[in-house]
This record gives C-alpha cells, sequence and structure tokens, in this order.
C-alpha cells in the first residue's frame, strides 16, 4: 500500500468542499482526463464518478464509486483504472495547526495491477500521488480565496 502525506495550508472543509465537486475531480487527480457525468447523489456512498483517463488519442471511459463519505474526516473511493485494474483510495484528513494533514493511501485491489511487486507499485503511486494531494490543496486554498460557488 502506497501512503503519501501532505500538509495542507488550508482548512479539512476546504478540502472537502473540493472533494465534493465532482467536476473539480480531473484537475487533482493525475491521470485523469476529462468527467463524463456524475451520479445526482455525489458524493453519498454508493455514488460514482464517470470519468476518462488518458491522453488523447488514448483515452478510456472509467468509473470511480464512493465507498465512504465522512467530511470533514474521510473518504474512502474505489477506482477502476482499465486496463490495469481498481485501486481502493483513501483519503484522511485532520486539522493541524492552522491548516490540515493530508494522507491518502491506495493500493490495488483487482486486476493486472494486483501482480506488480508491491515496492515497485508503492514508489510509482507515491510519485503520482504526491502530485495529486499538491493539485488537490491548490484547489482547496483557491476555494479559500473564491470563495463557495467557484465550485459548484
Amino acid at each position: 500500500m502506497s501512503v503519501t502525506v501532505r500538509r495542507f495550508r488550508c482548512t479539512p472543509d476546504q478540502v472537502f468542499a473540493v472533494l465534493a465537486d465532482p467536476w473539480v475531480y480531473p484537475s487533482w487527480v493525475v491521470g485523469a482526463s476529462r468527467m463524463r457525468a456524475a451520479d445526482d447523489t455525489y458524493p453519498a456512498a454508493g455514488s460514482k464518478l464517470h470519468h476518462s483517463i488518458g491522453v488523447w488519442p488514448f483515452v478510456l471511459n472509467d468509473e470511480t464509486r464512493v465507498d465512504e463519505w465522512d467530511p470533514p474526516r474521510r473518504m474512502v473511493l474505489q477506482a477502476k483504472t482499465r486496463p490495469f485494474g481498481e485501486e481502493r483510495v483513501v483519503i484522511h484528513v485532520r486539522p493541524h495547526g492552522d491548516g490540515c494533514l493530508v494522507r491518502m493511501e491506495e493500493h490495488p485491489v483487482a486486476g493486472p495491477a494486483r501482480l506488480i511487486p508491491a515496492p515497485l507499485a508503492d514508489v510509482a503511486l507515491h510519485v503520482r500521488n504526491r502530485e495529486s494531494l499538491r493539485r488537490l490543496e491548490w484547489a482547496a486554498r483557491g476555494w479559500r480565496s473564491a470563495g463557495p460557488g467557484i465550485l459548484a
């Protein structure tokens, strides 16, 4: 399992405001290229994001399901990343000083990605998730400066 932690200069509520907006997903998730749709109940448990991964012209349609939504503390996702398989992604957020700590855990749960030796998979996921958390912080800090409605 890959674990990536980053200190954000914003509140947990600001982080969850971004996580609650499905249309911002491709702006912070490395590899996601576009949103196609989101269930009306998103981000409730069981709802799905319908997105694409890859770079044109090599784009595949995929989906991510919300397994747990507990703002402003925790979100759990089951992300499909064809043709590699599925990953479980857990995002923990807790207050820390005038900001928060965000911890992202990710591990393959289905498909060929499970066959990659854990140390190799962890390195690749850590590099990807370090950038994803950096982008998530930028979006959350933009939420603070722009105010509610900018991502709605």
